[in-house]
């Protein structure tokens, strides 16, 4: 047996020779919260205790260790995700069917520990499809609530954009206010709730564009893309011989992931960081080519990620380069366009936007 510290010097742990774990050792001897595992070498710590920003990034960096062994070459995608995941918000990929959404969503879920649900979003899907219903008990002679696919901590809505708005509609509460409300009855979803949704593009058949208010209520919308050469290669390699996402374990508790919400929480924003990031939002309603500019909810997702972003880095204060890093994710989309033969997208404008804006030194 030998004894290894943590990097925050907060915990002790003893591994056997087999890698498993004996014990934790804390300040006040041992923590029966938590325990610690080793697979070909690596350490993951589990534990239900996050105290500090450096523990934010440790959570953050197992998540991130986790998944892109799955998700290969997509980095930025990942990262971006976890981020959204820690600041409490939602996330929205748009890609063609094929580059790896779904397995980004189980690689997420399955190194949580968390439940997991899937909603293949189609046209004759209904809201109680989502939410659940009462269904008539005759043994009992009453109703009985039976909760929808919604009532999970990680769920990925699949193909959003292929169910009818009215359906659509039935994430909106959920995803605002982390409840439903059926029948009367106002029910409150599990914590964490995260949402992991994906649409085609527009230009596909049989879509039905979000409308602004939907798309509003995420915090971060991407894309995948398609991977490099040499990332592919490694893709199909790992899929020939085995199932890489079957092998995913989880390294981080739920507890943890609330408890590095609460700290993201508490990352300072000084004035001048936060009037940074209201001057970009206000920009995008000024620019010449934008007809609708983003809301004080923009706002306040920008802000949001900053500091989920910066807990990640083991910083307690935002810096101007996390909101202007992040910016185009949490922005654009809740851009429109206005039509014409400038060719400007909503992408152009916030990058003019950032360049003409001096972030506060």
């Amino acid at each position: 047996m030998y004894v290894r510290t943590s990097e925050n010097g907060h915990l002790t742990y003893t591994l056997s020779p087999g890698g498993r774990v004996c014990y934790l050792r804390n300040a006040s001897g041992v923590d029966p919260s938590g325990f610690v595992t080793s697979d070909s070498g690596g350490i993951a710590i589990h534990r239900s205790r996050v105290e500090s920003q450096v523990e934010v990034r440790e959570v953050y960096e197992r998540l991130f260790g986790s998944v892109r062994r799955v998700v290969v070459g997509k980095d930025r995608v990942v990262d971006l995700c976890l981020i959204s995941l820690l600041a409490g918000g939602h996330v929205l990929l748009t890609d063609i069917p094929g580059v790896g959404k779904t397995t980004l969503a189980k690689a997420i879920s399955s190194s949580i520990a968390a439940d997991f649900s899937r909603i293949q979003f189609t046209p004759d899907l209904l809201p109680s499809d989502i939410t659940g219903t009462s269904i008539y008990d005759p043994g009992e002679a009453r109703f009985g609530w039976i909760p929808g696919p919604v009532f999970a901590p990680i769920l990925l809505a699949d193909e959003i954009n292929r169910a009818t708005p009215r359906t659509q509609s039935a994430l909106l509460e959920a995803m605002a206010e982390g409840q439903v409300t059926v029948e009367g009855a106002t029910r409150p979803l599990p914590e964490p709730f995260f949402v992991v949704a994906t649409q085609n593009p527009h230009q596909f058949h049989g879509t039905y564009p979000l409308p602004e208010g939907q798309l509003d209520r995420f915090m971060v919308a991407t894309s995948m893309g398609y991977p490099g050469n040499h990332a592919e290669r490694g893709i199909v390699r790992a899929q020939v011989e085995r199932r890489p996402l079957e092998e995913v374990e989880p390294v981080v508790e739920i507890r943890e992931v609330l408890e590095a919400r609460r700290l993201v929480k508490a990352v300072q924003v000084h004035d001048e960081v936060l009037a940074y990031a209201v001057a970009i939002a206000e920009a995008t309603r000024n620019h010449p080519a934008v007809s609708l500019g983003a809301s004080p909810r923009g706002s306040i997702a920008l802000v949001r990620v900053a500091q989920a972003r910066a807990a990640t880095r083991a910083r307690d204060f935002v810096g101007p380069e996390d909101v202007k890093a992040l910016a185009p994710e949490v922005l654009a989309h809740r851009l429109s366009v206005r039509g014409g033969t400038t060719g400007a997208t909503a992408e152009s404008a916030l990058e003019e936007i950032l360049d003409s804006l001096s972030p506060p030194v």
